[in-house]
């Protein structure tokens, strides 16, 4: 159903939620329901405000609303990289909620530990890892047009939290990115597993990308993130637009904040 983002985005939005359970691994309140309008049910995952867990360097309360706004600048690049996502109110006040999409179990592996003197072909190097014994291996993802779009995706947002577990390959072909309640801080604070291509050219169709987005934020893409964001978000996040599309490189590792998130899966 994520395919179909207005009929998905209708029912989570109307639909009645029943819900089945807690996500036990999730750091804030993260609910697996289901939602049935007119006859027809999904999955999907409901993260109530009252939740969330306070953090040091983002306002309290705030974490739902950018999950969606995450959300709409996926849509808005026309990659569909996030699954439909909404702020309603729930059983326990108002939250995200968020179309669940199953994992293929059959889907090939986004992470792998290989020889440290370097990648397998069609693998690209994430960092060195310590596997213990005192020795060591490299952490590598595939050279995936997929995950690309996502790391492209993710520098926008400035993406505090892209871990392994929070890529979905699904079975329609797609991979999916969850998690996006650590995003659009002003200051840098990109953490991410996705860093192969890390001071490489943009593809053309990424900035291709980046240009609609660059002008969306400054209309209606931008009217759509007020209700989320602040002004100076909003403006960083179009700033950071900016500054890829000027480079037109994927950006480099900060040396002032760390580049890979904990725990990396």
């Amino acid at each position: 159903m994520a395919a179909d983002a207005p009929a998905a985005l209708r029912l989570l939005r109307e639909g009645a939620l029943t819900l089945h359970g807690r996500l036990t691994d999730a750091s804030n309140a993260a609910l697996y329901c289901s939602v049935t309008l007119d006859g027809v049910t999904a999955q999907c995952v409901y993260k109530p405000v009252a939740g969330e867990r306070p953090l040091w360097d983002f306002p309290d309360g705030t974490l739902a609303g950018r999950e969606v706004a995450a959300y709409e600048v996926s849509a808005a690049a026309g990659w569909a990289l996030i699954p439909p996502t909404l702020l309603r109110e729930g059983p326990h006040g108002p939250g995200m909620v968020q179309l669940w999409v199953e994992p293929d179990p059959g889907a090939a592996p986004l992470l792998a530990l290989q020889d440290p003197a370097g990648p397998e072909e069609g693998w690209l190097p994430i960092v060195r890892a310590d596997v213990g014994g005192g020795r060591t291996a490299l952490l590598v993802h595939p050279d995936d047009a997929r995950l690309r779009r996502l790391a492209v995706l993710d520098a926008v947002l400035n993406n505090a939290d892209r871990k392994g577990g929070h890529l979905i390959p699904a079975a329609d072909g797609r991979i999916y990115g969850i998690d996006h309640g650590v995003t659009f801080a002003v200051p840098g604070k990109l953490r991410t597993l996705l860093w192969g291509w890390a001071g490489t050219p943009l593809p053309a169709e990424a900035l291709d990308v980046l240009g609609r987005l660059a002008a969306d934020l400054d209309g209606p893409l931008g009217e759509r993130l007020a209700p989320h964001l602040t002004r100076a978000e909003i403006a960083a996040a179009a700033d950071r637009t900016a500054a890829l599309l000027r480079t037109a490189e994927h950006p480099l590792p900060s040396e002032d904040w760390p580049s890979i998130p904990w725990p990396p899966i």
